[in-house]
């Protein structure tokens, strides 16, 4: 008997229609990503339009502070039973109820009576956040279901650089917008970016979520027997607090690469929050043109480091893996610590574009990497990384904006993006650690490349006998 991968009568037929299979799922995708775009720009676009309208509703800058300490906080909650919902339904079904959601707390901000406006923007807050994440999880824990395992480097790069357009997009519209039409036609705008998102939704056959199950069993047969009984307890449903632990702790090195993810969002909160003063103290009679064109320039290395990822990838059939990731961050938090030492506009601009190509390939690094879980406990894992995230970013909002009333811009962001940078070479030294210790096995029917159930490009990508894996791989007890 031939093995699975030996040649057969057939494989040209069955090669021909893998090819369609998957030119058809990428063709899918795209309008995916083209919807998940445009909801994205009416994410940014209502971070500064709500914000204003906050402020200029209450008066207090304080009330802009509640309103995000909400957004976070939400985001944060919905972090934590992601995993569990997907467990329960569909990713398609979570992907297009976040999005009514959204559209639907807008039209409620928009009808509401004046007395009742408070309430409707603290509703809006707590939908948002948690709603963003809800949709960011599912998607992201998806994307192998959706366009195959070995495309997931290309799916995660296209997603990303459509979020980064929409920022730019968002960000460099979001005052003109307000200052043409108003709040009220702002806020519609935002509404149907969402309604666009979820009819994109609606149309598309998406795997993932509920029913995943039998191909995080396939994952398991391929020797993945250390996350049996996660797998068992992911789909038990009540206990998915232990399943999103147990997520962390079925791949060597995975809850200190999440750990590293939370730092990074601490050390994102001291630039977001600086970047407003530095400005202010470089032209105090337009401060916003300093922040949007550094936001613009950064949006710039961040597409194009998708480019560069996508081709990669697609050349060589690899990801850039763990490493890609700590080495990432590294580059980036130093480029952010850079950007605030008072350099020549000119090198500031080339900072600002490393600092967005380096969170690009983090980025896509992450999630990647996040991807290779069995698909039973891949949506925990993403959402407690969301959760992670949140906290790092709204503890850091806290200490930060406390911190910059009594130091200078450059010296907070240089101990918060200091602090990322000293996690990030803990976690390189432990991946090397790892690699070092990764035992040297045979090829063959014994060996890395015939284990049962492991594809071949799977086995090319990242065999443990070269010391090269790449992904958050299960640890076979």
């Amino acid at each position: 008997m031939g093995s699975a991968d030996g040649p057969t009568a057939d494989e040209p037929d069955g090669g021909s229609r893998k090819t369609r299979d998957t030119e058809v799922s990428e063709r899918r995708f795209r309008f995916l990503v083209a919807g998940y775009a445009v909801s994205s720009y009416g994410t940014f676009l209502n971070m500064v339009a709500l914000n204003l309208f906050v402020y200029e509703t209450t008066g207090r800058a304080l009330a802009m502070g509640l309103f995000m300490a909400v957004r976070l906080a939400s985001g944060f909650v919905a972090g934590l039973v992601v995993g569990g919902l997907l467990a329960r339904f569909s990713a398609k079904s979570i992907m297009l109820w976040a999005n009514v959601g959204q559209g639907a707390v807008m039209l409620v901000l928009i009808l509401a009576p004046e007395s009742l406006v408070t309430g409707a923007l603290m509703a809006v807050s707590v939908v948002i956040g948690a709603c963003g994440t809800l949709f960011m999880v599912a998607l992201r824990s998806s994307i192998p279901e959706m366009v195959g395992e070995d495309r997931r480097a290309w799916a995660n790069s296209l997603s990303i650089t459509g979020r980064s357009m929409a920022m730019v997009a968002g960000f460099a519209s979001a005052g003109v917008v307000v200052s043409l039409v108003g709040y009220t036609a702002a806020f519609l705008l935002d509404m149907a970016t969402f309604v666009i998102c979820a009819v994109t939704v609606a149309l598309l056959p998406i795997a993932g979520g509920k029913g995943a199950g039998s191909e995080a069993g396939a994952a398991g047969a391929s020797g993945a027997s250390g996350a049996g009984k996660g797998e068992k307890e992911a789909k038990s449903g009540p206990r998915w607090r232990p399943v999103a632990f147990l997520a962390l702790a079925a791949a060597p090195g995975l809850g200190l690469m999440v750990a590293l993810r939370g730092v990074d969002a601490f050390g994102s909160s001291s630039h977001n929050a600086a970047l407003p003063i530095y400005s202010t103290s470089l032209d105090a009679s337009n401060p916003a043109v300093f922040v949007s064109a550094f936001w613009c320039v950064w949006a710039l290395g961040n597409i194009g480091a998708q480019q560069v990822i996508q081709r990669y990838t697609q050349r060589t059939g690899k990801t850039v893996g763990a490493l890609g990731f700590g080495y990432g961050t590294v580059v980036m938090s130093a480029a952010f610590i850079a950007a605030f030492a008072g350099f020549p506009l000119a090198v500031t601009a080339v900072i600002a574009l490393i600092a967005g190509a380096a969170d690009g390939l983090t980025e896509v690094a992450y999630t990647s990497h996040l991807q290779t879980l069995p698909a039973t406990l891949r949506g925990h894992a993403f959402g407690l990384s969301a959760t992670f995230e949140n906290l790092g970013f709204g503890v850091g909002m806290i200490l930060v904006a406390a911190a910059l009333d009594r130091f200078s811009p450059l010296a907070v962001v240089g101990w918060s993006h200091g602090a990322a940078i000293v996690v990030a070479v803990v976690f390189l030294l432990r991946v090397a650690a790892l690699r070092r210790a990764e035992p040297a096995g045979p090829v063959g029917p014994a060996g890395g490349a015939g284990r049962a159930g492991l594809r071949k490009e799977e086995a090319v990508e990242g065999r443990p006998d070269r010391g090269d894996r790449d992904g958050a791989e299960v640890s076979r007890g």
